[in-house]
């Protein structure tokens, strides 16, 4: 589909100048552009590439001299990544098959609003509520009893189990799965594990007469609000007794582990592989940096930022920026960690004999 420079700048709500009738099909970076693409350079440094390739349209960082660069129109991003978030939303137009798969099986008791897709070999339960305009892609399971709302995108391979309620608007990635059962299991008596937390590991070590761990069933489903998205192969866990839930607008990155009873917060960033274990609180705004693990029944603050690799063992206050593990004020981590690095000189230094007052810092 061909866009006019004047149709895509008033999607990125912002100027343009130049032949805004000239029309492009796609975007590229500048070296490898074609007449029929829109060239992305968003600072200066990407500025001589534009000569090497092909394009007569760039987005271009403000007050460039897009004449200057050989190019017949330009559109101008003040904010660049926000222009490419809105960009590449107006490019990408993926076509879906209107109605139902002939393989796909619906059961004849689930409710499908207006315009719902559901691809080849997708199965919807009985009860399951399906909100107009949702694209159900191919393989993909809703659960019996589970709700959709609106223009959601569910795709290949998703899973969506028993009682979990979506709201609109939410995408699920390649097989995510929502409302499997929680990690919770239980012994007759209390096993080492228990002991070992309540006395640290100073208490003596139970032999129990029965090992079995029982499974506590997670009944409490889990609740995602409007704008959610969760990526390729992350999981959030049903709820033991209340369901798990995820505010509205938070995004959720590929290998990402939400557990059981687990409260997410609004417009929150969860990264790669982040974990957080049971029955912790996330506050609104939040962003767990990639590999970040989260320990059961804590609370993180509103507008926390948690480093990558960085592992919370206690509660963190809102506005807080935590580094490295345990998880330490990123102030006082980076301070920790020079003087760490200096240690080695300071330590030869004092064994011959140098004075104190000759170290910098």
């Amino acid at each position: 589909m061909m866009l006019t420079i004047a149709r895509i700048a008033e999607a990125l709500g912002t100027r343009a100048e130049g032949d805004l009738s000239l029309s492009v099909r796609g975007a590229a970076e500048p070296a490898a552009a074609s007449p029929d693409d829109l060239a992305v350079a968003l600072a200066p440094s990407w500025g001589e590439d534009i000569a090497r390739g092909r394009a007569r349209a760039a987005l271009l960082w403000p007050d460039a001299d897009w004449q200057g660069l050989g190019l017949a129109a330009a559109i101008f991003a003040p904010r660049g990544r926000l222009a490419l978030a809105r960009l590449t939303q107006t490019l990408d137009r993926r076509e879906a098959e209107a109605g139902i798969h002939p393989s796909a099986v619906v059961h004849p008791e689930a409710v499908l609003g207006a315009d719902v897709s559901v691809g080849a070999l997708a199965v919807i339960g009985p009860g399951a509520r399906i909100g107009a305009g949702t694209r159900i892609e191919a393989h993909a399971s809703i659960a019996a009893g589970a709700v959709l709302g609106r223009d959601s995108l569910i795709h290949a391979g998703a899973r969506v189990e028993r009682n979990v309620r979506m709201g609109d608007r939410v995408i699920l990635h390649p097989n995510a799965v929502v409302g499997s059962d929680g990690f919770s299991f239980v012994t007759a008596t209390p096993a080492h594990v228990e002991v070992a937390r309540e006395t640290l590991g100073r208490g003596a070590v139970p032999v129990p007469e029965d090992p079995t761990w029982h499974r506590i069933h997670s009944l409490g489903g889990v609740e995602i609000g409007d704008d959610v998205e969760i990526g390729a192969c992350s999981t959030v866990d049903a709820g033991t007794i209340r369901a798990t839930r995820i505010g509205s607008g938070t995004k959720i990155d590929n290998l990402v582990q939400v557990a059981h009873n687990v409260v997410i917060g609004r417009h929150c960033l969860l990264c790669g592989q982040a974990a957080v274990a049971g029955s912790s609180v996330i506050g609104d705004r939040v962003v767990l940096g990639g590999r970040a693990g989260v320990a059961d029944n804590l609370t993180i603050g509103d507008d926390a930022v948690i480093t990558a690799n960085t592992g919370i063992l206690a509660n963190v206050p809102a506005g807080r920026v935590m580094m490295g593990y345990p998880a330490t004020r990123i102030d006082q981590f980076l301070e920790s960690y020079k003087a760490l690095r200096r240690l080695p000189r300071v330590l030869r230094d004092l064994g011959s004999g140098v004075p104190k007052a000759t170290h910098r810092r």
